[in-house]
């Protein structure tokens, strides 16, 4: 069974440590505990999300924000380019107003 780091109790997603396939349950460690089912492919270092995330809602981990959902992400989704806009290390946006 795929595992999972969770950082903070008020993260949105978790970091695997296994990668895992699509249909394995995978086991979430740290600051939340059970498991989230992969919706997909997640490689290792990875993220997956585990809890329902609406488009436009930020995206934690360490309990940071470190994004913005680009599209509804369910529990057990690969969490990565495809669905988030990422906030951290855009010098292309440093001074503007977004």
């Amino acid at each position: 069974m795929p595992r999972a780091l969770v950082l903070n109790e008020l993260d949105n997603v978790a970091t695997l440590i296994d990668s895992g396939k699509a249909g394995d349950d995978c086991a979430l460690q740290g600051e939340a505990k059970g498991t989230v089912r992969l919706l997909a492919d997640v490689p290792f270092g990875h993220k997956v999300c585990i809890k329902d995330t609406s488009a436009g809602q930020e995206i934690l981990k360490y309990g940071t924000i470190i994004g913005k959902a680009s599209a509804a992400i369910k529990p057990g989704a690969h969490v990565h380019t495809h669905n988030v806009e990422s906030i951290r290390g855009r010098g292309d946006q440093a001074g503007s107003s977004k």
